[in-house]
């Protein structure tokens, strides 16, 4: 199994290194060293940013024109009724799609409202000045989580099936995916929820473990999606946290905050103390969430910045001893960056189950 995940991860570093050879090979053939980095760290830059196809790799054909390869997404904009197209109009940005009487451009990753020129106008400080249509594209990183969202669902839908049919006894895949289920609710849900309360919160448990692992996985392919390194979607994520923990929480947890001393002071004993006290705990309403978002964001970011950065050194030290050196490298970094998928799923679900354990505590009052 070990060898088999290992020529995996070999043979997907290597897919990225091709994918990426024909745009760093023509910058290394055009440009100076100088360029070439500027070049890499652009390309790098794309990469962590959402986007509105999913761009495979691209080339300059003979005549000079930028072809890219890939499959472009519906765009969705709210500019006087809706208005739908595909992305391959805008063309990365090089064009203006035309949508009726209407005209768009992409600049900087954001869809414009422009004139048939394309004219893009910027204050001084070079932020465009145009109008921004509300925009509710399919972007790539919109479509990966849809992805993901029928894939969990097919899977464990048919997982459920099989128990029906097998008598309770998971067959196929079941067998690989009843011990992690098995074990958020064992040794995750359980000890922090408590076995009272801890079978309401499996459900969004599982779910957010399975959802956030997937991702992270297909993060580390080379279709270059990036979608737990943006952090609108970890700030989503650590939302639906924030607001199941306290929707759900019982009269003793808002107590704990609004009364951390409970009754073993004199009330006019306890005020110099709650103007300190109770700041400090509403604060940590909004620190537990924050710290889950920024986590699981900084983590996966820079597992992907890390991952690129030494696949263009290949491109950079063009020797026999530093592009191996380099590949090594990847190679390494790919396989703990396996690791690195499943532990921040996990981390992500065991603080959920720690805060939904905070908002179902109950004290028993005599």
């Amino acid at each position: 199994m070990l060898s088999m995940q290992i020529k995996t991860n070999a043979n997907l570093v290597l897919l990225f290194a091709l994918f990426l050879t024909p745009f760093f090979l023509q910058a290394k053939d055009s440009k100076s060293s100088e360029d070439l980095k500027t070049e890499i760290k652009e390309y790098i830059s794309h990469h962590l940013e959402d986007a509105y196809d999913f761009s495979l790799f691209s080339y300059t054909d003979a005549s000079g024109e930028h072809v890219y390869i890939g499959i472009p997404l519906p765009v969705i904009l709210l500019d006087n009724g809706l208005q739908i197209f595909s992305s391959s109009k805008l063309h990365h940005g090089e064009e203006v799609a035309q949508v009726g009487s209407n005209y768009y451009k992409l600049d900087h990753g954001k869809i414009y409202k422009t004139d048939a020129a394309g004219t893009i106008n910027y204050d001084e400080s070079q932020h465009a000045t145009n109008v921004a249509p509300i925009d509710l594209s399919i972007t790539k990183g919109v479509a990966s989580m849809f992805l993901i969202a029928v894939l969990m669902f097919y899977l464990f839908t048919s997982l459920a099936k099989s128990y029906t049919k097998t008598g309770g006894v998971p067959a196929g895949i079941g067998r690989f995916f009843e011990p992690i289920v098995l074990y958020i609710r064992d040794d995750i849900a359980r000890p922090n929820i408590g076995e009272k309360k801890y079978g309401k919160y499996m459900n969004f448990l599982l779910t957010i473990f399975f959802f956030i692992w997937f991702l992270n996985l297909l993060g580390l392919t080379p279709l270059g999606v990036n979608v737990t390194g943006n952090i609108a979607v970890t700030f989503g994520l650590a939302l639906l946290t924030f607001l199941i923990t306290n929707l759900t929480g019982t009269k003793d947890y808002w107590l704990h905050i609004f009364d951390p001393l409970g009754g073993s002071m004199k009330w006019y004993a306890k005020i110099p103390l709650y103007i300190i006290l109770i700041p400090i705990e509403v604060l940590g309403i909004f620190i537990k969430p924050f710290s889950l978002l920024i986590r699981l964001y900084a983590n996966m970011q820079a597992g992907h910045i890390v991952l690129m950065s030494l696949i263009g050194l290949m491109f950079i030290f063009k020797s026999w001893l530093g592009s191996p050196l380099s590949f090594g490298l990847a190679f390494a970094i790919s396989i703990i960056e396996l690791l690195v998928a499943l532990l921040q799923a996990y981390i992500f679900t065991m603080l959920s189950a720690l805060y939904f354990g905070f908002a179902a505590e109950e004290h028993e009052h005599h």
